[in-house]
């Protein structure tokens, strides 16, 4: 490749003016008549002739100027076809290793959350969301302009909102899904039915599966994310500032002594967490125990009596409203006998803070330690 470009530059530096001028192919070389002495008439001492070469429109009998005149012009139109040329290679030159290049680095491949190979030609540039923490975590990674749609919850940014919606939980818009042409798919785990997915595969979308199961999981999607969609340096920056929030966390309640926790999911049914759930993770980390911890659903539901064996220090509820929220706890009254009721241990955490597994998780997470760290102050003086 450096001989290429030796070539051209030598190609166009040869046709620069200088002291030796010039030098057309042989075939075009035209030799002037020599004056009296045999020396050649010197181009600068030719006087201005006419059509046939002589002064003053009288005819010289000497044809040789005006052949010298397109001799130069010969020269002129040479050095610029040169120059022309020279140029016109280098940017094909250019533009074919800029493709080669291309070709070459263009194709992307990654593993998702459950060990599936994502394989893309390319870069993402259209992408559609079917769980909100997967539409926070692509705008996270500096990818929200792929954004072309979402499922109804999808609210987080705020840009979120302008996208077409896709469906739910319940059930997608396949119709909507196929009109928006997207070249990756966002989909969750344990959130999205088994069916849907199996669906989408089936026409051919390309599917990326999340399932964060640790803190740390979340700053490694981003960074994937990042990697998919052609943002890698944005997204790697955000996650190192996730990681180094996150290790502050972890500092800061190291230690600390353990508080019961009963985290409600959801009133009716009742619904709560297993020990691998992501919101089971950030009590843990906030020196809480997950009373039910050791089910083996992600997230089982439960019945009254089995809170009650279980006791625990503290209740958290995650209702998606102020009046909800009163209504959930205010039903844990109607027992006095739990330690949680007793000690007025009875909180509340907004759920998209906690409950969805993307960068404002930390903030749940926060709000969380800080909330166990007053459950854990009203214990010591009991």
């Amino acid at each position: 490749m450096k001989s290429i470009f030796r070539t051209l530059f030598l190609l166009i530096t040869k046709t620069n003016d200088s002291k030796a001028g010039f030098r057309a192919p042989q075939a075009f070389r035209i030799k002037t008549q020599p004056e009296g002495n045999g020396a050649p008439l010197p181009r600068a001492a030719t006087p201005i002739r006419d059509a046939w070469g002589a002064p003053g429109g009288q005819a010289s009998g000497r044809p040789f100027v005006p052949l010298q005149r397109l001799a130069t012009e010969v020269q002129c139109a040479l050095r610029l076809t040169a120059r022309r040329l020279a140029e016109s290679c280098v940017t094909v030159v250019c533009l074919s290793i800029t493709l080669l290049a291309g070709e070459v680095s263009a194709e992307v491949v990654v593993q998702d959350a459950v060990g599936n190979t994502v394989r893309l030609s390319q870069p993402a540039k259209r992408v559609i969301s079917l769980a909100p923490h997967n539409t926070e975590n692509l705008f996270a990674a500096g990818a929200g302009a792929t954004l072309v749609g979402a499922t109804r919850y999808s609210d987080y940014p705020v840009a979120a909102q302008k996208v077409p919606r896709v469906g739910g939980y319940t059930g997608l818009d396949l119709e909507t899904i196929i009109a928006l042409k997207p070249d990756l798919i966002l989909a969750w785990e344990s959130g999205n039915r088994k069916e849907d997915i199996k669906r989408l595969r089936s026409l051919g979308f390309i599917i990326y599966l999340s399932e964060p199961r640790q803190l740390e999981d979340i700053a490694t999607e981003i960074e994937i994310l990042g990697t998919l969609t052609g943002t890698t340096e944005t997204a790697r920056q955000f996650a190192n500032r996730f990681r180094k929030q996150l290790q502050q966390l972890r500092q800061r309640y190291h230690g600390v002594r353990p508080v019961r926790i009963f985290y409600e999911i959801w009133h009716r049914p009742l619904i709560t967490i297993n020990g691998e759930q992501l919101i089971s993770r950030a009590i843990s980390l906030c020196g809480g125990n997950n009373v039910f911890a050791g089910l083996s659903a992600l997230a089982p539901a439960i019945d009254i009596e089995a809170v009650l064996a279980a006791n625990p220090d503290a209740i958290i509820t995650s209702a998606r409203g102020a009046q909800q929220d009163r209504e959930w706890l205010e039903n844990w009254r109607r027992w006095p006998q739990l330690r949680a009721v007793a000690q007025d241990n009875l909180y509340f955490i907004p759920p998209d803070l906690l409950q969805r597994q993307g960068p404002r998780i930390l903030q749940g997470t926060e709000q969380l330690c800080e909330t166990i760290a007053r459950a854990r102050n009203k214990l010591q003086h009991q």
